[in-house]
């Protein structure tokens, strides 16, 4: 007899003996989507199918002959086999999704100085424009910091430099670079990167960051008078100074090793395609749509700058839907977010992107080493800190050991309480293989560090993007599965689809 309805987001769970009809169910979580019913395995492979089917299939009535029941037994959703090979690869699908695990901490941060030119609406960690040397991070602790980042045992790491302006405090950002590199053991690799804001480039500078291979970050956030009115330089234009540098970057470095990263403020809300547009115009091959961080100035200008979840959303789909409009008329522009997702869903393979781990990235991805030598689990908690709250501090390079550090409490407490396999409202969640926690943000905008993941702004942001990617991908317009395969793959529908010759 068919149940009046399911429950939202259960998760099935295989029968410990095979029953007689034939075949017995594998993990996994399910959610109702516009009429039909996405299933989602401990892997993170869904499929998409009727309620006849997903009745059927719970049942036990499916009909071993369909191709619903050969789609479900191929990704491992069922099995009418008695070997334990299904479950072992399952298992092993599963083990390559956590793969990001291995190695510790791969991203480390740097934040050389507080000091910057720039006075930026939703300055995350309340940069100053002042001399002092207090705030900038002296060779004494970049020693330090140089010796815990290659204690990592990860055999890649990168290294990236923050501010304020990092390139105000150059000559330690060198003695970096060059101390890592001369240190580095064999079969170590490491990769470095700037996030800057261009406006105190040289030519020494420039030529430095090319003879080393360091690739740069910075921010656009749309057109001038966005951009302006979100980066304000405290003498000149803002946008000029970032557009040129860019070009003068792109010159000296190579256009790929030239990256830019947006924030979406409340100025932005209403012109996603003009941002869109001018990414476009400046020839980027890709733009990462970002929410503004609840940390610092912008809480601060809170009314000005912040908004709800909904409306990010809404800005978001707009957005998308240009960027999906210029690759339709061939020009190649990736949204970094969506091809995140795409390739959680898709393919077995993990991504490097900490705030959709679980565990968390926090310490265990990324750390962050302030000026000072104080070590955060992330780049929020460094935020944190700057306003006054240091509770997500592991120690500091100047007084604890790597084991101390990296091997205490907090962190092991932040890795036990961000796993959404066992978090109140992930656990059941069909959309849980494509998520993560964030332990830091559930703590300053709830008040502890396992939050209420369903009415958190993280959940009903992130739940609604991946619900319309998904629509996205399911409905009726063939480009978009292109699209997102050549996403994934960071290469133009062309290079992967060959043109028919005539």
């Amino acid at each position: 007899m068919r149940p009046a309805a399911a429950p939202a987001s259960p998760l099935a769970i295989a029968e410990l003996t095979r029953p007689p009809n034939g075949y017995q169910l594998l993990p996994f979580r399910w959610n109702r989507l516009e009429g039909r019913w996405i299933l989602v395995n401990e892997a993170g492979e869904f499929l998409a199918v009727d309620g006849d089917t997903f009745h059927a299939l719970v049942e036990h009535h499916l009909d071993p002959q369909s191709r619903e029941y050969q789609d479900l037994q191929a990704k491992q959703f069922l099995t009418d086999s008695t070997s334990r090979v299904p479950l072992r690869l399952l298992a092993t699908k599963v083990r390559t999704k956590r793969s990001f695990l291995a190695g510790f901490t791969k991203l480390h941060i740097v934040v050389l100085t507080r000091r910057c030119d720039h006075s930026c609406l939703y300055c995350q960690v309340s940069s100053v424009r002042t001399a002092d040397p207090r705030l900038d991070m002296s060779r004494a602790t970049a020693e330090r910091v140089i010796e815990f980042m290659l204690r990592s045992p990860s055999p890649a790491i990168k290294i990236e430099f923050q501010g304020g302006e990092p390139l105000l405090n150059f000559d330690v950002l060198r003695f970096i670079v060059e101390e890592t590199e001369r240190r580095t053991p064999d079969g170590k690799k490491v990769e470095f990167v700037v996030a800057t804001n261009l406006s105190p480039l040289s030519e020494p500078i420039l030529e430095f960051l090319r003879s080393h291979g360091i690739w740069i970050s910075t921010s656009l956030d749309g057109p001038r008078s966005i951009h302006n009115a979100n980066r304000r330089l405290r003498e000149g234009d803002s946008y000029e100074r970032t557009v040129s540098g860019i070009e003068r970057a792109r010159a000296a470095l190579g256009h790929e090793r030239v990256s830019a990263l947006m924030t979406t403020t409340a100025f932005s809300l209403e012109h996603p395609e003009e941002i869109v547009d001018e990414y476009v115009a400046r020839g980027f091959r890709n733009i990462f749509l970002r929410p503004i961080n609840p940390y610092g100035s912008a809480v601060r200008q809170r009314r000005a700058l912040m908004y709800e979840p909904e409306q990010f959303v809404e800005f978001y789909k707009r957005a998308l839907d240009r960027i999906i409009e210029v690759n339709r008329s061939g020009y190649y522009l990736e949204e970094c977010y969506a091809q995140i997702l795409y390739t959680k869903m898709l393919t077995p393979f993990p991504v490097g992107y900490v705030d959709l781990q679980s565990p968390a990235g926090a310490g265990i991805g990324v750390a962050v080493y302030n000026y000072d030598g104080a070590v955060y689990v992330s780049d929020e908690a460094r935020m944190l800190a700057e306003m006054g709250d240091i509770t997500f501090c592991l120690g500091s390079v100047h007084g604890n050991t790597y084991e101390e550090t990296f091997g205490g409490p907090l962190l092991r407490d932040l890795v036990a309480a961000s796993c959404v396999e066992s978090l109140p409202g992930c656990s059941s969640c069909a959309f849980q293989a494509y998520c993560g926690a964030n332990p830091v943000e559930n703590y300053r905008t709830q008040g502890d560090i396992h939050g209420h993941q369903p009415t958190s702004g993280f959940c009903r942001r992130n739940r609604s993007i991946i619900e319309h990617l998904l629509r996205l991908y399911l409905g009726n317009d063939p480009f978009i599965p292109k699209l997102v395969w050549s996403w994934i793959q960071h290469a133009p529908i062309r290079e992967l689809i060959p043109e028919p010759p005539l």
